[in-house]
């Protein structure tokens, strides 16, 4: 099993870009290991602390975003946690993915999943349609993505990980099992130990190593006691979620005390 990570997702909502720029260089003086962001166009949660709607607020955009963290930090990892299929042609998000990797040197993370938000589809102008059909746009997408990054130059300069996604366990992680190099799943450790065997399932049935597909999982930070139960169920990435405008680093701190003392074990 590989080493323990310890992600931090820096919510880029109700924020200014001066305040996220000082939260990502903190989380890497820290020693975090990968910095993610997220791919939405409004608030996800919290206008109603403005006076206002949940998905009102300050709000920046995902990819230019990257391009900044790529050219602002040394080495921590970069990512989406996720970004939205449905937003760009497939063959316009490897090339993106690409440059972003080129100029950190190697650091993204390609995380992608089939996109949920309704609000960025409407107010964007992109046809919402229904899950299964964003589903399988996705599973389209894959290969496109995959082949259009292999005829890239330059070529990545890292091993560009990609990352996919979500829980579904008839479409979603027969996908993950197809492509992914990281999964990315929710849940408490019973939840998270039943969707880790259920990919565990697709990987044999599509012909695929299992132990070629880290597996990730997003925390409540509160809840450290149930970080060995997660481990032992094979998560190696942990992600803790980080709300503007203060970005409270406390919780990484002792997360990444964890990771420190598991990893010297192991």
């Amino acid at each position: 099993m590989a080493p323990v990570r310890i992600a931090a997702q820096i919510h880029p909502q109700h924020a200014e870009y001066g305040d996220i720029r000082r939260a990502a260089a903190r989380a890497e003086e820290l020693g975090v290991d990968v910095i993610y962001n997220w791919d939405h166009f409004f608030p996800l949660y919290g206008g109603e602390a403005h006076g206002a709607d949940a998905n009102d607020g300050k709000h920046f955009e995902c990819w230019t975003m990257l391009g900044a963290w790529a050219e602002a930090t040394e080495n921590v990892k970069i990512g989406a946690l996720v970004t939205c299929n449905s937003y760009r042609n497939p063959q316009l998000l490897a090339d993106m993915a690409r440059t972003v990797d080129v100029i950190s040197g190697g650091r993204l993370i390609f995380g992608i999943g089939s996109g949920w938000f309704e609000k960025d589809y409407d107010e964007y102008g992109y046809e919402f349609g229904t899950a299964i059909g964003r589903l399988h746009a996705l599973d389209e997408a894959m290969p496109l993505i995959k082949g259009r990054l292999v005829q890239l130059d330059p070529q990545p300069a890292g091993p560009l990980p990609i990352l996919i996604g979500g829980g579904g366990e008839k479409v979603t992680l027969r996908i993950v099992a197809q492509n992914a190099d990281i999964w990315h799943g929710f849940g408490d450790v019973p939840t998270f130990t039943h969707k880790n065997a259920v990919l565990d399932d697709w990987c044999a049935k599509v012909g695929r190593d299992p132990s070629e597909i880290e597996r990730s999982v997003g925390v409540n930070p509160k809840h450290i006691d149930q970080a060995d139960g997660w481990h032992a169920a094979g998560a190696v990435e942990f992600t803790i979620g980080l709300n503007g405008p203060d970005y409270d680093m406390a919780p990484i701190e002792e997360w990444l005390a964890w990771r420190d003392q598991t990893n010297a074990a192991s």
